[in-house]
């Protein structure tokens, strides 16, 4: 079992003892951490929005949590199943003082989380996450008397308010979508997106006969590993294969990330989701682009192409968001398919990106495999190495960075050295002793030699300094 507390939120398996993995004590004190924050952040806004995704644990997670806000005062409004960006649209919109969202995103159906946000629907900073982490490790909670419990209601209004908002964006183009009679499949792997990305699909003008649903009851039962990543996806790839499709649509249990499968069955590519739709903006909004340190540089090309700056962020989302307002980016995200679009809001967002995506393509007016041959072509290598634990893994990293020191060498979040359009980024894990690398190069030989030759030169380093 396994229980995982950071700045971002606390996630766990369901069961098992109080401490080591998400049960229902657990749930509850860190509710009461974040409520009680909340309210003395502001103590002048006690409302709250919830929602989560459908996961089997999600119903009695809700509850708890909604009674242990109201126990601190809180109106509380459930959004039921919801999404990660349809709650992050929600609080704002509520003038709610925070919100908190009950998904695992990609973990498997034993996990679950609490995510949290701020007043404007964003995950809250490093600071307020260790401030309410520290709460609950305190348990220093402020409940209220019988007469001034908090109220409860529900909301299920915000799929059509999200929907409605990413259709008057300029960028969505509903009746070139619905000329093009796009024949689509999705996979939402039997939680919430199998609500939600119809009900978009429909709004933007693709007939209901053309949309195939694949795994899109929101029972919670997961039919195969929630994470889209194409081992995964070996079900929408085969009605691709069969059919006759445009494209198919692969959505994470919370609908914050989004892949593509091409007309053919074979994947578009994870990575190359957040280029296609930051493509089609920098077409028709120039301006700054950012993504993780550990992307595509495939959108570094596009963006310089397009006569903008491209810029690197720490991995996390909160990171990137952070970089994004700095730098007054017009589209970003990550390239696990975290599309983030601040024209609608600052999170990753798999709906707007499927309308954005739509829409170029039906401009394209070509095949979405063709869409895919006009962009750069990189493949990544993704490899980790273990170490034992008495070894100072920031101290390999330091020395790592110091024998590269004459290319162009990042330390903002690990490790990541240049190699012309090649290179390779070294991320320590904060639960092992474990060093993540990732490598991208035009072929993936060379990517996969790249990050080899980085190991060997981790294993040198430890054998030699430490």
């Amino acid at each position: 079992m396994a229980l995982i507390k950071s700045i971002s939120g606390i996630r766990g398996t369901i069961g098992g003892k109080t401490g080591d993995s998400l049960t229902p004590i657990d749930v509850v004190k860190f509710a009461a951490a974040f409520g009680t924050w909340l309210k003395r952040s502001q103590p002048s806004n006690l409302r709250i929005v919830i929602g989560r995704d459908a996961r089997l644990s999600g119903e009695m997670v809700s509850k708890l949590v909604a009674s242990t806000l109201q126990g601190i005062g809180f109106e509380v409004i459930d959004l039921g199943l919801s999404t990660t960006p349809t709650v992050e649209i929600a609080v704002p919109l509520e003038s709610a003082a925070g919100g908190i969202i009950l998904t695992a995103s990609h973990n498997p159906i034993q996990w679950n989380a609490l995510k949290l946000l701020n007043s404007v629907g964003e995950f809250i900073s490093g600071q307020d996450g260790a401030d309410v982490l520290a709460l609950a490790e305190s348990e220093d909670f402020d409940f209220v008397e019988v007469r001034k419990l908090g109220s409860y209601r529900t909301d299920n209004t915000y799929f059509q308010k999200h929907i409605a908002l990413i259709l008057d964006l300029p960028l969505v183009d509903k009746e070139a979508i619905a000329t093009q009679d796009f024949k689509i499949a999705v996979d939402a792997v039997n939680s919430t997106g199998g609500i939600a990305v119809p009900m978009l699909l429909e709004a933007l003008g693709v007939k209901k006969e053309n949309i195939k649903l694949i795994n899109c009851e929101p029972t919670g039962n997961f039919a195969h590993n929630p994470e889209p990543l194409p081992e995964n996806l070996i079900e929408i790839s085969s009605e691709l294969k069969r059919g006759h499709y445009d494209l198919g649509i692969v959505v994470d249990p919370d609908v914050d990330r989004l892949a593509l499968i091409c007309e053919d069955g074979s994947p578009f590519g994870e990575e190359y989701t957040l280029v296609a739709v930051a493509d089609y903006v920098l077409k028709h909004t120039l301006g700054n682009t950012v993504s993780n340190l550990s992307s595509t540089g495939a959108l570094r090309d596009i963006t310089l192409k397009a006569g903008a700056q491209y810029f690197a962020a720490a991995v996390g989302e909160v990171n990137v968001v952070e970089m994004m307002k700095a730098q007054n980016a017009v589209i970003g995200g990550e390239g696990n398919g975290g599309i983030i679009y601040p024209a609608l809001h600052s999170g990753r967002d798999a709906l707007v990106g499927i309308a954005l995506f739509l829409t170029h393509l039906a401009n394209f007016g070509k095949s979405i495999s063709i869409l895919r041959s006009t962009y750069p072509n990189y493949f990544i290598s993704k490899n980790k190495i273990e170490l034992t634990p008495d070894i100072n893994v920031d101290k390999v990293l330091e020395k790592i960075s110091q024998k590269y020191a004459k290319n162009p060498v990042n330390t903002i979040d690990g490790v990541k050295i240049e190699f012309d359009k090649e290179w390779v980024h070294l991320r320590k894990s904060n639960t092992e002793p474990i060093i993540r690398i990732y490598s991208e190069s035009e072929t993936e030989s060379t990517a996969n030699h790249l990050a080899k030759k980085i190991i060997n030169d981790i294993k040198e380093v430890i054998s030699n300094h430490l």
